[in-house]
């Protein structure tokens, strides 16, 4: 058999390469003549250069960018030549995740995202015209002001204090709007991510994941009404276009992924950027899906396969890709919560997790390595007529 193992990141243990490498030592124990091919993936969130630079090659820039909390960190930009045009790629999380924080230093209402905008324009200083920009978990929630301030757009000390300071802004810091928008003109800007939530609203940011950020629940309406103002704000400042077939203004907050990373995506937005599935992002770039025609069976896989799994994420990606090819597709996991109707209804034709009781839980957490290897072999046993 070919085997294509392209699994994400298993949070908390496993990069995504990782993964990859611990399924293909498990499933050669059982089946050692199957060919495998390893496609580490990402939906644009952590890891997301990791899985980029072995297939998109190029040079990776070092930098050093402010964290959410203004102090250096180091950063990187992967620049490659992709079709004859010379394209970075960059991981926020890097700048602004949430591993570059204490749990006592995780307040959205305070952290910005400066140092993203530094790693954009790390960016175009290399002379690239097409930068993507992979969003998944950040810490900041100040709907990219942070990121527009790198630019030049007012001043740092008025739009570089995090979400809640955005409620006391007016029209006059952002004076420099119109200049840094000019510098992405001529600019190829894409969103990558897993997230097409809007910034406002019961299904944007702030109603989402602000909690999750470690705000209050008074704290996540505070953010939501501070986000809507500076939305009001660049409006003003910066008039949308109308829309071509409703002829009504085209409203950036509403776009899907506006929300993503906090309030990022609509910074990105406004700068001409535009929203792509993280996932078909990092396909295109790795080959998977002319992998995949090639292949008898796809395995896939991360820490927990939820509803969430379902949507725009790695596996939804990855079954959907083997399902227009023909390919049987299945889904290794820690732990699986999705129930077997809508595993098939996502083209899965198969789920297997490491941990299916909770004692197990505990081992599979003290050696990811081995137990995912053992459960992928059992998995081979099944699959593959080597097995």
């Amino acid at each position: 058999m070919r085997v294509i193992l392209a699994p994400d990141r298993f949070a908390g243990t496993l990069t995504a390469p990782e993964a990859a490498e611990a399924m293909a030592a498990g499933w050669r124990r059982r089946a050692p003549r199957d060919e495998l091919v390893l496609l580490p993936m990402s939906d644009g969130g952590m890891g997301f250069l990791d899985v980029l630079a072995p297939s998109v090659g190029g040079e990776t820039l070092a930098a050093t960018v402010s964290d959410p909390l203004g102090r250096p960190v180091p950063a990187a930009v992967l620049v490659a030549d992709r079709g004859g045009v010379l394209t970075a790629y960059l991981d926020a999380g890097q700048a602004c995740g949430p591993q570059l924080l204490t749990g006592d230093e995780r307040d959205p209402t305070r952290t910005t995202s400066v140092g993203v905008g530094e790693l954009l324009a790390t960016a175009l200083e290399a002379g690239a015209r097409r930068i993507v920009v992979g969003v998944g978990a950040v810490a900041t929630h100040d709907a990219g002001a942070g990121l527009l301030a790198a630019f030049g757009v007012g001043s740092r000390g008025r739009l570089a204090r995090g979400g809640l300071a955005l409620a006391d802004l007016t029209t006059g810091d952002l004076d420099r709007l119109d200049a840094a928008v000019d510098r992405f003109r001529d600019i190829e800007l894409v969103l990558a991510t897993a997230h097409a939530l809007p910034l406002l609203g019961l299904q944007g940011t702030s109603a989402v994941d602000a909690e999750g950020r470690g705000a209050t629940a008074r704290q996540a309406q505070d953010l939501e009404s501070a986000l809507g103002h500076f939305a009001d704000l660049v409006r003003r400042v910066r008039p949308e276009r109308a829309d071509l077939l409703t002829t009504r203004p085209r409203r950036l907050d509403k776009e899907p992924g506006a929300g993503a990373g906090g309030g990022l995506g609509h910074a990105l937005l406004v700068l001409g950027g535009r929203r792509r599935s993280g996932v078909d992002v990092v396909s295109e770039a790795v080959g998977l899906r002319e992998a995949i025609e090639g292949a008898d069976l796809v395995v896939t896989g991360e820490g927990t396969f939820d509803w969430q799994s379902l949507h725009d994420r790695v596996v939804a990606g990855v079954a959907q890709l083997a399902l227009e090819s023909g390919v049987p597709s299945i889904v290794v996991a820690g732990q699986v919560s999705v129930g077997r109707r809508e595993t098939m209804a996502a083209g899965l034709s198969g789920t297997y997790a490491v941990a299916e009781r909770p004692p197990q839980v505990a081992a599979a957490l003290a050696d990811p390595v081995a137990t995912l290897g053992a459960r992928v072999a059992r998995v081979a046993a099944t699959w593959s007529p080597a097995g």
